[in-house]
């Protein structure tokens, strides 16, 4: 990774805005830019970006820009002219945050009075969050590709393996039967993902061990005191 630049890009795999935003990172980079792309699937990289977030008092997922010299960042995906003023050192205001969470778009196959119900839901929401760009109608979403039933929830970094092998098999049913859903990730990079996380169990907490450290440390001098042996 080159030290010159101080452009960072970090992104996931899977993560929809990421896909929107590496053309204009790759593109941009042809132009003579030096933005580093960096894949948050490496601990080094998550490192950087817990790094940079602390040191300025940074709050995003993924994509997430930042000048690591100068503390600017851009969260979130953002067309091209915004990402060059980015690169040219101006501050970039957050975007518009809805006002609650969208209405959940009915599963694949479900009844037109299920789709009716959902409809009232979303045109409702809608009219709260007008301040936000780039809306859809309820109808074009419900021609999307939307899922037939909840993806299975990925087991938790430290799980047994007899839970991973019952989340794989109950994943491989899932994705079986919603083929029709594009960038579907394979069960193998998923579990490889599950299994490459850290153990937030056995992450040592700095803060208990001192104490820990000080109550031992008393008790010795106590002991001492006493005379015990």
């Amino acid at each position: 990774m080159s030290n010159e630049s101080n452009l960072y890009y970090f992104y996931t795999v899977g993560c929809g805005f990421c896909k929107k935003a590496d053309p204009i990172v790759d593109e941009l980079n042809k132009e003579g830019h030096d933005i580093l792309k960096l894949d948050l699937a490496e601990q080094e990289n998550k490192d950087i970006v817990e790094d940079l977030k602390k040191k300025y008092n940074i709050r995003c997922g993924t994509p997430l820009f930042v000048n690591a010299e100068t503390g600017h960042f851009m969260c979130g995906y953002r067309e091209k002219d915004i990402t060059l003023k980015w690169i040219n050192g101006e501050e970039i205001p957050p975007p518009p945050r809805p006002k609650g969470p969208m209405p959940r778009a009915p599963f694949h196959g479900s009844t037109k009075k299920e789709e009716k119900k959902w409809k009232k839901e979303y045109e409702k929401w809608t009219d709260e969050n007008s301040h936000l760009p780039g809306l859809k109608t309820a109808d074009e979403l419900l021609e999307m590709p939307r899922p037939k039933s909840m993806a299975p929830p990925m087991p938790r970094p430290g799980s047994s393996n007899n839970d991973i092998k019952k989340w794989r098999t109950a994943y491989k049913k899932w994705s079986k039967e919603n083929k029709h859903l594009p960038n579907l990730l394979p069960v193998d990079q998923l579990e490889q993902r599950i299994r490459n996380a850290p153990n937030p169990q056995q992450q040592a907490n700095p803060a208990v061990e001192q104490r820990l450290q000080a109550v031992e440390t008393k008790l010795d001098k106590l002991i001492r005191h006493l005379g015990v042996k």
